[in-house]
This record gives structure tokens, sequence and C-alpha cells, in this order.
């Protein structure tokens, strides 16, 4: 008896959204989950390369089962002040996606319209080039620009101590070394907005989500300058007015941007432990421009007293204006 084309449809599906992490033993990963034959999912899959949707590469035991590029394509451009970010969306961007869903072609367009402006703007690069590569799951953007780096920018422009300093006051947003022509804002919006995001510059980087360097694929080398790793499913039901309206203050009817989410790890350098008011005075660095704060504790598993209280009651009491919560904690950190 024939298997209902709804179940067959949610079976190949489930193939390739998970393909990319199970690419030698995907037989038996489907095969697990919805408790059929190996043969079964066998068909499925030789029907997903039938589509040309899906390759294989290899035989017998090392065969590994991988995504087909639909759209596969690599260019350069000039950056110069004369270069303008929505034509090279419109006239090389553009063209080559493939029938993508509104909410992800919107999506898109803000992203990488906000990051070939920041590339034109403050790379002080001469060239950038992207990679465009769309499956049958999902569309992948690589951006890189040949100028001095985002992290040592932000370090020079603003002062800090560090290049990792520039990563911590990133994830914050607001933050802009051109306030008379920006307003800070496009990298944390477009991060929150694809389901992968990733700035990687002179061997640091930076991404909402946790990760390791080996996670990172194609990213690793000593060339100068910013890459932007940028991707999304194309079955995401997420708008761009959903992330704008989630870190939206409807106080007083303001809609401007006015909370914030910051990952407390990037707090720490190093293997430092979170124990200084000092620290805990660079993690609050800046956000009394936001009236909600949430402090992320994924990752840390203790802080210091002296941490703890800077915090939670010499900045909360100094402002009191502000709605300040932490998300994540141990019970040893909400003693705290």
């Amino acid at each position: 008896m024939r298997k209902p084309r709804k179940q067959s449809l949610e079976i190949r599906n489930f193939i390739l959204e998970n393909v990319s992490t199970h690419p030698k033993d995907i037989s038996a990963h489907v095969s697990s989950h919805f408790g059929i034959s190996r043969p079964a999912v066998l068909g499925h899959i030789k029907k997903l390369i039938n589509d040309g949707v899906l390759e294989s590469k290899g035989t017998t035991r090392g065969r590994r089962y991988t995504l087909k590029p639909l759209v596969e394509e690599t260019f350069s451009f000039k950056l110069s002040p004369g270069t303008e970010e929505d034509k090279v969306w419109r006239h090389l961007v553009r063209p080559l996606l493939s029938k993508l869903p509104e909410n992800i072609m919107r999506i898109c367009e803000y992203g990488m319209t906000e990051m070939i402006n920041n590339a034109i703007d403050h790379s002080e690069g001469t060239k950038a080039t992207i990679h465009i590569q769309q499956s049958a799951v999902n569309v992948e953007f690589l951006l890189h620009d040949n100028g001095v780096g985002i992290f040592n920018k932000i370090q020079r422009d603003l002062g800090l101590d560090e290049p990792r300093q520039a990563i911590l006051e990133l994830s914050k947003g607001k933050l802009t070394t051109d306030p008379s022509r920006h307003t800070g804002e496009g990298i944390f919006f477009v991060s929150r907005m694809f389901d992968r995001f990733v700035i990687y510059s002179e061997g640091l980087f930076y991404s909402p989500s946790e990760m390791g360097y080996e996670d990172i694929p194609d990213l690793h080398d000593s060339a100068p300058g910013t890459k932007v790793s940028m991707s999304i499913s194309l079955r995401s039901k997420r708008t761009s007015q959903e992330i704008f309206d989630r870190y939206a203050s409807e106080v007083d009817d303001d809609f401007s941007f006015s909370k914030t989410d910051v990952p407390v790890s990037l707090a720490r350098f190093g293997g430092d432990n979170l124990v200084s008011r000092s620290q805990a005075r660079r993690l609050l660095n800046r956000l009394h421009e936001f009236r909600q704060i949430t402090l992320d504790f994924t990752g840390i598993d203790s802080v210091g007293q002296s941490f703890a209280d800077e915090i939670f009651r010499v900045y909360a009491r100094n402002h009191p204006d502000i709605e300040l919560s932490a998300i994540n904690t141990n019970p040893g950190i909400e003693k705290m």
C-alpha cells in the first residue's frame, strides 16, 4: 500500500532539512525518526536526487549526501563613495535568487543592503565579493570586503582597549562609528532576522548564537577585511517587521528601538571569570540608551558578588527607568 502523499512530502522535507548535519547516516536517521525501513528511505532519497535537489558523492560506506545548489554564483564589485547598495542588490543579487517566499525576500533585501552599505561606508576597502548559494532548503550569502576589519575599526574609532571589546559593543545594538550618517541598528536587526549570522575578522567572530570556530566553514583564512555569513531557511515564517517589533517599545506609543538582549559571555575575555565591577561596567556601557535590557547568562557558570552587585543593585538603583532582567541563569547566579 502506497504511503499517503502528505507523509511522503514530510519525509522528503525532513531529509532535506537534516542532510547537512547527517550527510553519511541520513538514511538511518530518517528510518529511526519515522519508523520506516532503510529501502523505503532510499526510495525517497532517489526521488530527491532525480528531482535535482539532492546529490550523492562516493560509494557504499563512504557515500555522502548533500543539498544540490540550485543557485551558486560569485561576483565582485568596487567599493567607493559612488557605489550604491540598492543598485548592487537590484542589479547583481536579486536577479540570481529563484522563487523566494515574499517574507524571505524582504529579509534578504534588508540584510544584504545593510551589509553592503556597511562595507561601502565603513570598511575602508576597495573591493567586495559576494557569494550566493541557494538550495531547496535555504539561501546563503557570504560578503567579503578587503578593508581594515570591522572589530579593528570599531576599536580604533571608539578608543576601546581591544578588538574583543568591539564584539561586546556590537552585540548591544545602536553602535556606529559615524553617528551623523548611521543609527548603528543594521547589524543588530539583520543578525536577528537570519537563522545564522556570523561576522568574522582578524581571527575573531561575532554571532548572536552559540557556535565554535569549527562550526564556521569557509571563514578561516588569513585574508584581510571582514566576512559576513548569513543564511535563512526558505520555510521560515519570520518577517522583518516581526523582528523590528520585538525590540520596539510600546511605552507612550514610542515604537523606536529600545529593547536589547546582550550575551553576558562576551564580557569575559579569554578565560577570565566575571568577578569585578569593571567587567560589569564594561557590560553595561551604553545600555542607558535602552529602556528594556535582557542579560543572557548562557555559558556562564558563576559570577562574583561585586560583578552582580554592580549590575543588579548599583546600576539598577541609578537607572530606575530601565527594566533590567536576566535569563538562562543557574541557582548560583540567582543567589548572587
